[in-house]
């Protein structure tokens, strides 16, 4: 069985979650750095990491990695690279690139020379002097850190995020790869009930519900790596396979996501649908004042607004203060609060019970995670 690296990239602070979700998925030796987890497995991965992972952001096949501080050490170090094992003399193989704290600073340059190493060994291989590139698409990509290099092809295509329900979107709207990651740190079980008083266009409750009844996020979707001649159509339709057996697409749920405003509300039931998910999730227009629950031990997560303008954020830190006597009754239950506001546990009157940077897209966020007792096994 032929073996690769691959590499799962991730927001900063969700690392960690990636490598639970790869263990689960079978994989074990792997590599957790920042921004990505680094893993051996073999071609199979491709399909099945790319179906299932729900919070990285991409899955690339590693070509190789080496210190570069010239160009001609960039150009030699690529050329050494097994290209012609994976690029067909057709592939459409653009370049991108990136650079940090390395000597070689300018990424077009890079790129330029990057590409010109790979076509200069794909002229050894297929013996040609031009390439059509209009196969398939191998993204190329150059990253150099600290003077080391490393060469990419992304498999994936579009984000992972990119789960194929969400085809409208609302302001600021919460990175699906961020919502499940959210469910995911709490540990919330398809038994138990979830709400989401913030909802907006629904993100949060529909990863929930795809978590809660284990459908693969990429069930609805394509990848760049399907078209590839490299992989064989069969390994898809066995991850594909395996994907319908293991999902529990009848699983009962009780989710709820609730906002005041109409228009997200519409949004999300949309998404709802587009997901395919067809019941276990109940959407309703209400003041996150107006909320409240009769069941004894249940899950809020939710990613209420943050404020960034003067006016938001006099708004925003009054819906702290009134969130707290909100959920001071549910004093049995487990709420998981996304924010970027610094003074968030001060507004809200209460230290969070363990909390975790994270990213909303550019902005620096913590995950105030607040656990309330187990219960009893018959509730769970």
């Amino acid at each position: 069985m032929e073996h690769i690296e691959l590499i799962a990239t991730a927001a900063f602070g969700l690392e960690a979650v990636v490598a639970r979700e790869l263990k689960e998925l079978g994989y074990e030796d792997l590599r957790i750095e920042n921004g990505k987890v680094t893993f051996v497995a073999d071609k199979a991965a491709i399909c099945r990491g790319n179906l299932w992972l729900r919070t990285a952001d991409r899955l690339l096949l590693k070509m190789g990695q080496f210190r570069a501080t010239s160009f001609e050490e960039l150009f030699q170090g690529t050329k050494a690279l097994a290209w012609p094992e994976w690029l067909p003399k057709n592939a459409c193989f653009p370049v991108e690139g990136k650079s940090v704290r390395s000597t070689l600073y300018s990424v077009p340059d890079c790129q330029a020379i990057v590409k010109k190493a790979i076509v200069e060994k794909m002229k050894e291989k297929y013996h040609l002097n031009w390439f059509p590139e209009d196969g398939p698409r191998y993204t190329v990509e150059v990253a150099l850190l600290k003077d080391v290099a490393t060469l990419t092809i992304d498999t994936s295509g579009a984000g992972l995020h990119k789960r194929g329900y969400r085809k409208l979107v609302g302001e600021a709207p919460l990175r699906e790869t961020l919502a499940a990651a959210m469910v995911l740190l709490s540990h919330w079980k398809s038994t138990q009930i979830l709400c989401d008083p913030f909802c907006g266009s629904g993100t949060i409750p529909i990863e929930a519900a795809l978590i809660g009844r284990n459908i693969p996020p990429g069930l609805k979707r394509s990848f760049a790596a399907e078209k590839w001649p490299n992989i064989a159509t069969v390994e898809w339709q066995r991850a594909r396979e395996e994907a319908y057996d293991l999902a529990r697409f009848n699983e009962p749920l009780d989710i709820r996501g609730t906002d005041i405003d109409p228009a997200v509300l519409s949004l999300a039931r949309y998404h709802f649908n587009q997901a395919g998910i067809q019941d276990g999730i109940h959407w309703q227009r209400q003041d996150f004042r107006d909320f409240s629950n009769r069941y004894k031990y249940g899950y809020i997560i939710t990613n209420p607004p943050y404020g960034h303008r003067l006016g938001e954020i006099k708004e925003a830190e009054q819906i702290y203060k009134d969130l707290r006597p909100i959920l001071a009754p549910l004093d049995t239950w487990s709420y998981f609060i996304l924010t970027s506001h610094k003074d968030f546990e001060r507004l809200f009157g209460r230290q969070a019970t363990k909390r975790r940077k994270l990213y909303n897209g550019r902005i620096e966020c913590h995950y105030y995670q607040y656990f309330g007792p187990r219960p009893p096994r018959q509730d769970q």
